[in-house]
């Protein structure tokens, strides 16, 4: 099982309150999860009217598959449209409970 983790970096010059600013990361983060099957969330900047951060996580048992996911989402986001320019992205893929054997059940598990 992987785990993909993005933080997609946003400028918006344009804003000028908190308020705009919201209305366009909540925008943006309704959007992706509309179209992709991921967790998103803004992680970053949240005072500050000009720039925010965007996480997005998903899980999947290919960690190419984890990636490409990723990079879809910080394309859709950097060629949608929206009031809101990509500053950069970057990704980690993190395998998790990568073993040999399977984990056995306990005894009373039904």
């Amino acid at each position: 099982m992987h785990v993909g983790v993005c933080k997609i970096r946003l400028r918006m010059p344009e804003n000028g309150s908190l308020k705009d600013k919201r209305h366009v990361v909540k925008s943006i983060i309704g959007r992706v999860k509309n179209r992709f099957d991921v967790a998103v969330a803004e992680v970053e900047d949240n005072d500050d009217r000009r720039f925010a951060a965007i996480g997005v996580s998903c899980i999947s048992n290919d960690s190419r598959h984890a990636n490409e996911i990723l990079s879809k989402v910080a394309g859709f986001v950097a060629g949608a449209g929206f009031e809101a320019e990509v500053l950069g992205y970057s990704t980690e893929i993190i395998p998790v409970f990568e073993m040999d054997e399977d984990i056995p059940f306990p005894a009373d598990y039904p």
